[in-house]
């Protein structure tokens, strides 16, 4: 497998503090945020063991 055709995951987008609109949504912005960066921190993980020290 060539390096470009596995890129490194990217990090999500943190939200701005006017992201949220302070109403108890069941899903918060930053809710959504912190899965968003827990699958990424796992795709990085993996990504990381496929590529050694890239």
């Amino acid at each position: 497998m060539q390096p470009n055709d596995d890129p490194p995951p990217q990090p999500p987008v943190k939200p701005d503090p006017g992201d949220c609109c302070g109403g108890g949504c069941v899903t918060c912005v930053y809710d959504a945020y912190e899965n968003a960066l827990e699958r990424y921190e796992q795709a990085l993980a993996a990504w990381k063991a496929r590529h050694g020290d890239a």
